[in-house]
């Protein structure tokens, strides 16, 4: 079967696909429900008179599970959202239709890769490591771009490498899982980012035993920045090629009122 990747890159394009598989038992957050897939209809259950035959799925799926971005309505604060809106009002009718991720504009846009452990001399960032806005600065720095307003910025802590090897190892509750801090979070909303998104499954740094008990960062961005929040990206394949700027392309589903969405983001430069 030929790759229809590679087709594309014989076009003069090359793209990388940042999204995770969704499958049954994958890594994804305790805190969302989680991801099902199965066949209520198989081949061979009903058969045309011609021989045709045809099978459908059935999903069960948390909007925060595998690869994903978070909507505004994700995160409250004090009772309000971005821009002050009421939370509880706001998600009356049980859908958030101000700031829901129906709301969020398809996304083709500059992209950046921030390699952190490679600027510290690393493979990957330590268990519970908070990303600092000095480790933004080294990152940025060895990448030889700047972070401009509008940017999407993919922050790599490494920890991707670390999804195959199951829930445990990947969502690190006992260990802690590496993230920006929350001043980092305030380095990208300073530079007025359009998105943020990272390599775990919470974005920001989980202390050993917490899990998320504190989220600073998800408050910085998305309550008083209006920033989005990219989660579980599959990095590695382009830290690995030394890519650092790009075409950035996400487009979330269409979910009227819900605070996320599956997606399946690119990063897209000529070949």
């Amino acid at each position: 079967m030929s790759d229809p990747l590679l087709a594309v890159v014989r076009q003069g394009v090359q793209i990388f696909d940042l999204g995770r598989p969704m499958f049954v038992g994958m890594p994804q957050s305790p805190n969302h429900p989680q991801y099902w897939h199965t066949l209520p209809r198989r081949h061979g259950d009903t058969v045309r008179g011609d021989g045709g035959s045809a099978a459908n799925d059935l999903l069960v799926t948390g909007t925060h599970v595998g690869t994903h971005i978070d909507a505004l309505a994700h995160v409250s604060h004090n009772g309000k959202l971005h821009g002050g809106a009421d939370a509880t009002e706001a998600g009356r009718g049980g859908r958030f239709l101000e700031h829901g991720v129906h709301t969020v504009a398809p996304m083709v846009c500059r992209g950046v890769l921030l390699d952190v452990p490679s600027a510290l001399g690393l493979s990957a960032c330590e268990p519970g490591y908070e990303i600092t806005p000095d480790d933004l600065d080294a990152a940025e720095q060895q990448a030889g771009v700047r972070v401009l307003e509008g940017d999407v910025v993919l922050v790599r802590s490494g920890w991707g490498q670390r999804f195959d090897d199951g829930a445990e190892a990947y969502t690190g509750r006992s260990t802690g899982v590496p993230g920006v801090s929350e001043a980092g979070a305030h380095w990208l909303a300073e530079r007025r980012v359009r998105a943020a998104g990272a390599d775990t499954i919470a974005f920001e740094r989980l202390a050993p035993g917490e899990g998320h008990a504190l989220l600073p960062a998800h408050r910085v961005l998305l309550v008083e920045s209006g920033i989005y929040i990219v989660e579980t990206l599959a990095l590695e394949e382009l830290a690995a090629a030394k890519v650092t700027e790009f075409t950035f392309v996400l487009v979330p589903l269409n979910l009227l009122g819900a605070t996320g969405s599956p997606v399946r983001p690119l990063a897209v430069l000529a070949a």
